[in-house]
């Protein structure tokens, strides 16, 4: 048996029926001009599922609120033209097999202040003062603090996001993803480093939680029972790399469980490296954890594709075991559209080459 065999069995979980295990993870690319996907995107997409993804998430998506996003070349959902956009996308992916979900986000603190109109923070700041990140120059232009959001605020933008969602299944997408990760405004709520509020919103790790809890429960209000959620959490930011949500399992899992309860079906974990342990004293990675005290199917994703040749046997390895149901890759399916085929039949993997990232289709 091939070592990446474990790869391309089917997968049923969650809400979800795919045809592998390899997903191809959200990657912002900027080429939705007026936030509409066109026919450029449309093919994109398409090329990735004829080339054997199992699932697709989306790039970003932002949700129908002013202050989601940064750029008029990012997408959005729950509006006309992005909405049309958006179905020839997903008939394209599932005529060729795959399965497609809308990332939907809001970038919160980490939007360029520059952008029309107000960014939403929680409590004003983007994150710990004085930390560094791969992207100082931006973080500098974002870090000074503003006005912390207020409680129509809070009730606006979740408000958006059950739009969205229900955007998502008028279109015929097969499930919604939700964006908590990476110190963007879901995170920024659960992020203490960002969180200083003092009222419901704040002050303790419940109330950090209840926001992203609320977005939950709205999303799932608006697909109703059985449409597939998946939520994708982190615990480094970018504006701290060595950030972190839970310093122990049990704190894992009262973060984890309420978003469960309130209708997650599955965790998408990132990690700086999808392998490592996640907890001192056990082997065990953040999505292993995920799935322990949770039940629920979850995604591993990070840096896979930094080592193509071992990346995928320590998936392969991982899924075998029970560990984690799938692996999200990001930069390899840039350079590789057809990357399942080309693990499958043991091909050579090139380097990532940024270039890649630019490619219309």
């Amino acid at each position: 048996m091939s070592p990446v065999e474990p790869l391309f069995r089917p997968f049923s979980g969650g809400g979800l029926r795919l045809r592998n295990r390899l997903v191809m993870a959200p990657m912002t690319r900027h080429f939705s001009p007026g936030h509409v996907p066109g026919a450029d995107v449309a093919a994109y997409y398409r090329r990735r599922a004829e080339g054997g993804a199992g699932l697709i998430v989306t790039e970003g998506t932002g949700i129908p609120h002013p202050a989601a996003l940064d750029a008029a070349d990012l997408p959005q959902i729950a509006l006309p033209g992005p909405e049309a956009g958006w179905r020839r996308v997903v008939e394209g992916v599932q005529a060729a097999g795959a399965r497609i979900v809308p990332q939907l986000w809001h970038q919160g603190p980490l939007r360029d202040p520059g952008a029309p109109g107000a960014s939403m923070r929680p409590s004003g700041h983007w994150g710990r003062a004085g930390v560094t990140s791969y992207d100082a120059a931006h973080l500098r232009a974002v870090e000074a603090p503003t006005r912390p959001m207020s409680e129509s605020d809070i009730a606006d933008v979740i408000e958006a996001f059950g739009q969205g969602a229900a955007a998502a299944r008028r279109i015929g997408f097969d499930g919604v993803a939700i964006h908590g990760a990476h110190g963007y405004l879901i995170d920024a709520f659960l992020w203490p480093g960002a969180n200083r509020r003092t009222d419901r919103w704040g002050a303790t790790a419940e109330g950090r939680l209840r926001f992203a809890v609320a977005v939950v429960e709205r999303i799932r209000k608006a697909v109703g029972p059985g449409f597939p959620v998946i939520f994708r959490f982190s615990q480094h930011k970018q504006q701290d790399y060595k950030a972190r949500l839970a310093e122990t399992p049990v704190q894992l899992a009262a973060l984890l469980a309420p978003l469960a309860q309130a209708g997650v079906d599955i965790f998408d974990a990132s990690a700086r490296r999808f392998w490592e342990p996640a907890f001192e004293g056990s082997d065990r990675t953040l999505a292993g954890w995920a799935r322990h005290l949770t039940g629920c199917p979850v995604i591993a994703v990070g840096s896979f594709g930094f080592a193509p040749a071992g990346d995928a046997g320590r998936a392969a390895a991982l899924i075998a075991s029970g560990e984690i149901d799938l692996v999200a890759v990001g930069r390899q399916f840039l350079q590789h559209p057809d990357l399942p085929d080309r693990l499958r039949r043991g091909l050579r993997l090139e380097a990532y080459d940024p270039a890649s990232r630019a490619r219309l289709a």
